[in-house]
């Protein structure tokens, strides 16, 4: 909803990852042991750029464009990486 999306909105996109890990750090009582956060944090974000430009656009050409990327070196991590894919 709107409201929503006005709240997050006020949220640097920093902040707003800092809460999320903030939320699922409590679901699981505070530990995230076994987890290598800084080690899967460039993948976290690229996967979220990669399903950010996807949905974003209407085909793998322009997503390709929108991160500066070849169509070829976008397929590729949506293969390596089994990126859930709206398109086609």
């Amino acid at each position: 909803d709107r409201d929503f999306e006005s709240k997050i909105n006020i949220l640097t996109l920093e902040e707003l990852i800092a809460l999320k890990l903030e939320v699922s750090s409590r679901l699981l009582n505070g530990k995230f042991y076994g987890f290598p956060i800084w080690k899967t944090s460039n993948l976290i974000f690229k996967d979220s750029l990669i399903k950010f430009a996807l949905s974003s656009t209407k085909t793998h050409k322009e997503a390709a464009n929108l991160l500066g990327l070849t169509i070829q070196e976008l397929k590729i991590f949506i293969r390596k990486y089994k990126v859930n894919e709206s398109l086609e």
